[in-house]
C-alpha cells in the first residue's frame, strides 16, 4: 500500500482517497486506486523478475484498442524504487457478458491483419517471453517460435522428454495439412476467461494481452481450453469473418500451445493433455 501511495504522489501528483487490491493473479500485485476525479489500476511487480512487463502490456492495450472492445487505457509504466509499475483505467465489470457483441468484436479484431505472422518486438505470455520473429507462413511460425521452442524449454526443466519432442516435430511437418491458410490477423493471445471480463453493461472487456498477428482460431482455441462459449459468441463471428469448417477436428493442435505453457509454468499436470493431441496426429 505505501508504494501505491508514492508512486501516486510522485508520479502522478495526486493522493489516493482508498486503495483496494484486486486479484491479479501469480504475477502482479494489482489495485483499484480511487482519486478525486477518476479510478485507476496500478499493477506492481519487482522490476527484476520480469523485465518490461509492463512496457509490453502497455504497448499490447494500445493494439487491442484499435478494436471495437473495450480496453483499459494505460496511462504510464515505470519504476519505483524495486518495482515496476502500470497504470491503466479502471473498469467497473458486471456479471452477463454479451456473447453476440463479443463474437462481432472478436470478428473485428481479427480483421486487423498485418504484413507477417508475428510482431515487431517480443512480448510475454504470462511470466514467460513470447517470441514473436516475423514470418511470411503461419506454420513457420508457429512451428519455430511456439511449439519446437517451448518444447526444448519444456526439455530443457525435465518436464518433456526427447521423444516428446520428436513426435511434435512429425506433428509441424503435417500442420500445412491440418491447418487452414489465413492472413495474419491481430489477436489477443491469451484468451482464457480471466482476461474476458464484462463491463457493467455486459460489453465485452479485454485485459492482459498477449498480442501477435497469428491465427484468428488461436483466440477461440484458448477461450475453449479451460470453459466454453456459446454457440451464439461463434455464429455472431461467423457472419463477418468465416472460418474454415472443422474447427472443433482441429482446435487441439491450436491448444498445444497454451498446454506447453502451463506446463512449462505449472509442471507435468498439463503433460497428458499435450500427449493426447501429440499421438492422435502421429
Amino acid at each position: 500500500m505505501k508504494e501505491i501511495i508514492q508512486i501516486c504522489e510522485d508520479k502522478i501528483n495526486v493522493s489516493p482517497q482508498k486503495i483496494t487490491p484486486l486479484n491479479g493473479g501469480d504475477i502482479n500485485q494489482v489495485f483499484k486506486v480511487e482519486l478525486s476525479n477518476q479510478n485507476l489500476v496500478i499493477k506492481l511487480n519487482k522490476s527484476k523478475d520480469l523485465p518490461q512487463l509492463f512496457e509490453k502490456e502497455k504497448k499490447g492495450l494500445e493494439l487491442l484498442s484499435q478494436s471495437n472492445f473495450i480496453i483499459p487505457k494505460p496511462h504510464l509504466y515505470g519504476t519505483y524504487k524495486s518495482y515496476d509499475f502500470l497504470i491503466i483505467d479502471y473498469i467497473e465489470t458486471g456479471r452477463n457478458l454479451n456473447w453476440v457483441d463479443f463474437g462481432e468484436k472478436l470478428a473485428q479484431l481479427h480483421q486487423i491483419e498485418g504484413k507477417h505472422f508475428g510482431l515487431d518486438h517480443d512480448n510475454y505470455i504470462g511470466s514467460l517471453i513470447q517470441v514473436n520473429e516475423q514470418c511470411n507462413e503461419w506454420s513457420d511460425f508457429y512451428t519455430n517460435h511456439r511449439l519446437l521452442a517451448l518444447t526444448a524449454k519444456a526439455r530443457d526443466q525435465g518436464v518433456f522428454e526427447r521423444k516428446h519432442c520428436l513426435f511434435v516435430e512429425k506433428l509441424c511437418q503435417k500442420l500445412n495439412e491440418l491447418i487452414p491458410a489465413c492472413d495474419p490477423s491481430l489477436i489477443h493471445g491469451d484468451l482464457w476467461s480471466g482476461n474476458l471480463l464484462a463491463d457493467k453493461s455486459g460489453q465485452p472487456v479485454l485485459i492482459d494481452p498477449a498480442v501477435y498477428y497469428g491465427h484468428p482460431e488461436m483466440d477461440w482455441a484458448m477461450l475453449s481450453l479451460f470453459g466454453n462459449y456459446p454457440e451464439e459468441a461463434m455464429i455472431n463471428y461467423q457472419n463477418i469473418k468465416p472460418l474454415e469448417k472443422g474447427l472443433g477436428e482441429r482446435i487441439d493442435i491450436h491448444q498445444l500451445y497454451p498446454l506447453l505453457v502451463h506446463l512449462i509454468l505449472f509442471g507435468r499436470g498439463y503433460l497428458s493433455g499435450i500427449l493426447s493431441t501429440l499421438k492422435k496426429y502421429t
